[in-house]
């Protein structure tokens, strides 16, 4: 029996080891505007210091692209999704919690109470952030701009190209847009994506 219960014992040591190591995915709360300056530290130190990596496995913001038509030209631009925060993937061991607490432009973990240790997000939430930063990636580039039915715009882009109409739908999910062009003195409808198209000044 003794030796089963230190068999026991034993066992369980191990599992608090491995669940103390498991690593977890945490939020840090960052000065807005200066996220990439968080990860680059923080993988600068990951790369100088080998012990600390093995604690550390990701730093992530999610982002999206965006378009955004000035004087008809368009520029693409990348947006923070999720602006002031920053994605851990760590095992808060040793130091790693007070280093990662001190990281220049840094404020605090999300979720994290006077004296208690942070709060690591719920698989659910993680799946939720990194499949919709998955999606954000493979998707077509969102627009910054709002389109409103009713609204004219000059076809930018296709077999319209510089054809001028109306609003007639706008599809938001599928970035779509159904507008009414004048072809041949007839009033047509032509299904066009967000980005071929650019509001008439």
């Amino acid at each position: 029996m003794s030796e089963n219960k230190n068999i026991d014992n034993t066992q369980d040591k191990e599992n608090q080891e491995q669940s103390q190591t498991a690593k977890r995915w945490y939020v840090l709360r960052a000065i807005s505007g200066k996220e990439k300056k968080v990860k680059e530290y923080i993988e600068v130190e990951l790369s100088r210091n080998k012990e600390l990596a093995q604690y550390i496995s990701q730093v992530l913001i999610p982002t999206e692209k965006v378009i955004e038509f000035r004087k008809g030209k368009k520029i693409v631009k990348e947006r923070n999704f999720y602006p002031g925060y920053v994605l851990v993937e760590a095992a808060l061991v040793g130091e790693v919690p007070h280093f990662l607490r001190n990281v220049p432009n840094v404020i605090s973990f999300v979720g994290e109470d006077k004296g208690k240790k942070p709060v690591p997000l719920r698989n659910d939430e993680v799946k939720r952030i990194l499949g919709y930063a998955d999606k954000l990636q493979e998707s077509e580039e969102a627009l910054e701009q709002e389109f409103q039915v009713g609204e004219t715009v000059k076809v930018i882009d296709g077999p319209f190209n510089g054809f001028v109409g109306v609003i007639e739908q706008v599809n938001n999910e599928r970035k779509k847009l159904k507008v009414v062009v004048k072809i041949f003195e007839r009033r047509t409808p032509i299904e066009l994506r967000f980005n071929q198209v650019e509001k008439e000044e």
